[in-house]
């Protein structure tokens, strides 16, 4: 899955640098249910408080699971998304996305999260396929 990039932002890329929030809105035109996935987190994050906010309801279908995917597999749209949001991403399977504070009192429990144990207590054979 791809970005559907401006040619002005396109001309910003080849010229050198590229203004991150002109990045930050081609993602979040180009991939709509990752973006709301990850600003509703936030939105619960910040309501809520406490040391995350988890989705666990798979995507309702394959594109949408392709968009999560691909924001959370590159670098540069998860490091975008983070700066623009003020958070730290971890994402565990094709749906299993949480926010985490930038706060360092979270560490031990992102730590948990992001484990080789946390992956493997995170999984089911309706995920097998994901």
């Amino acid at each position: 899955m791809s970005l559907d990039v401006s040619p002005a932002l396109l001309e910003q890329a080849e010229r050198g640098e590229v203004d991150e929030a002109d990045f930050v809105d081609c993602v979040r035109t180009s991939l709509p249910y990752a973006w709301e996935m990850v600003s509703s987190l936030v939105a619960q994050l910040r309501v809520d408080g406490g040391e995350f906010a988890d989705n666990q309801t798979p995507p309702p279908d394959e594109q949408a699971r392709g968009q999560l995917l691909r924001a959370l597999a590159s670098d540069a749209i998860r490091g975008s998304l983070e700066r623009h949001f003020g958070v730290r991403l971890a994402f565990q399977n094709c749906h299993r996305l949480a926010v985490f504070p930038l706060d360092s009192s979270v560490d031990e429990r992102l730590t948990r999260f992001t484990s080789v144990r946390g992956q493997l207590l995170n999984q089911s054979p309706e995920l097998r396929d994901c």
